[in-house]
């Protein structure tokens, strides 16, 4: 099926293009590992060493370290389909990256994007 096919693409083809995506708005990469950091607890240091290798993006979420709790806050839409009724716990957890993503490449601030409730002071 159409999921499988999006588990098993390598993560070192995905990433670029959600780098791209912010790109094109004026947002950096730095801002996306950031995002995706967030998201899935990697480090910097074990995020660049996984773009490295022929992880699918299946696995990349499988095997994050730490889930963001606050993921569950990510509302709205992505590919006209609400993210917080997606039933396929790893379809959810890609289509979040992709909300993320979005929501940078339209401006968003990152305290809001990362769901931060007061700003760090």
């Amino acid at each position: 099926m159409e999921t499988n096919k999006v588990y098993q693409m390598p993560l070192a083809k995905v990433y670029p293009l959600l780098v791209a995506k912010a790109e094109r708005k004026g947002r950096s990469e730095s801002e996306v590992r950031q995002i995706v950091q967030w998201l899935t607890g990697y480090t910097p240091g074990q995020l660049t060493e996984i773009l490295a290798t022929d992880i699918t993006y299946g696995d990349f979420f499988q095997n994050a370290p730490q889930l963001n709790p606050d993921r569950l806050l990510i509302k709205g839409t992505v590919c006209g389909v609400r993210v917080e009724i997606i039933a396929e716990p790893l379809m959810r957890k890609i289509r979040y990256l992709d909300k993320l993503v979005d929501e940078l490449a339209k401006g968003k601030s990152m305290d809001k994007i990362l769901r931060n409730s007061c700003p760090n002071t």
